[in-house]
Parts: structure tokens; sequence; C-alpha cells
């Protein structure tokens, strides 16, 4: 009669990840015999000992049945920011959603507080600001164009510049 008030049932104790203190549940859903828990400091996946925070997540996509994953992989440091890289793309069936695709979708997305392209001498950068559950600031990262020659010093140059005026430009008023 009012389904609209129909509350979903809780998550059962046995697929409970060990949360933070600050951390909460939002949304889940079964896969096999684990599950998939939305929290507002991340996802995590089943199987999985540690949560995969909504900064450490390039690509999402939801056919309506199968969620995919494309996580960040760090593959280097530099001052003041992380080279990041697609790492291996994860897939779930997800019989009964619920509000896992959304909040997943909403988070990935509130997670980038800037970003933008930039072309370099030889290929492309993009640089992304991220906000970080339980952080104050952004977390900076670049993400290179496939076939960039990341490793040579003028590309690393020209990358640390686009991130410092990101950065600057980031933290401008009314920005």
């Amino acid at each position: 009669m009012f389904g609209f008030l129909r509350r979903r049932a809780a998550l059962p104790g046995a697929l409970k990840p060990s949360l933070e203190p600050e951390e909460r549940i939002l949304a889940w859903s079964a896969v096999e015999e684990a599950a998939l828990v939305v929290t507002n400091r991340g996802i995590w996946l089943p199987g999985a000992d540690a949560r995969l925070g909504w900064h450490e997540i390039h690509k999402v996509a939801w056919s309506g049945r199968e969620l995919r994953i494309t996580p960040a992989e760090v593959t280097g440091e530099r001052n003041g920011y992380t080279v990041l890289s697609d790492g291996p793309v994860v897939s779930y069936l997800l019989l009964e959603p619920g509000e896992v695709p959304d909040q997943v979708r909403t988070r990935v997305t509130r997670s980038v507080a800037y970003t933008s392209h930039h072309g370099l001498p030889q290929g492309g950068v993009r640089v992304v600001g991220r906000r970080v559950s339980g952080r104050d600031g952004l977390s900076w990262a670049v993400r290179y164009d496939e076939g960039t020659p990341s490793d040579r010093p003028e590309i690393a140059d020209a990358t640390d510049a686009v991130v410092t005026v990101a950065r600057t430009s980031a933290a401008a008023p009314g920005r």
C-alpha cells in the first residue's frame, strides 16, 4: 500500500565491514555470498578487506544490472600531487541494486572539486582536485592521456606547472 515507506532490510551482520567511527552505511546490495557496501567514506567491494575511497575511483558505469568500477592506481608521487592510471575494471551483477548505483555515481561525482585537461609538449594530462572524506583540503592528482611520455623531464616540468595553476585557480575566492 505505502511502498514508499518500506525500508530495505538491514545488512546482515556477517556481511558488515569494519567501519571507522564516523563511517555509516548508506546503501548495500547482495553480490553472491557477499555484499557491496556503500558508505559516506567509500565503497566496500565484496571480498575486499579495505574500502575504496570515492577519490580513488576514476569511472563508474551502470548498465541497469551491472555496476562497473574503474579504480585509480598510483603510478607515481610528485611534489604535491599523485600520478594515477586506470586500474583493472571490476564488475558486479546487482540483482537488487536499491540505491547503490545512484549513491555511487553521486558520491564519485561529488568528490571532484576541480578538473581540467591540458595539452603538453607531447600528449596531454587531466588535473583533478578531489575531496577526501574526513580530510580538509583537496587531494591533487594527474592522469596522463594514453601515449603521453610522462617519464620525460620536460613533461614532468610542464605537468608541475599546470598543477600549480590549477591549485591556485581552485583556491581563488569565489571558486
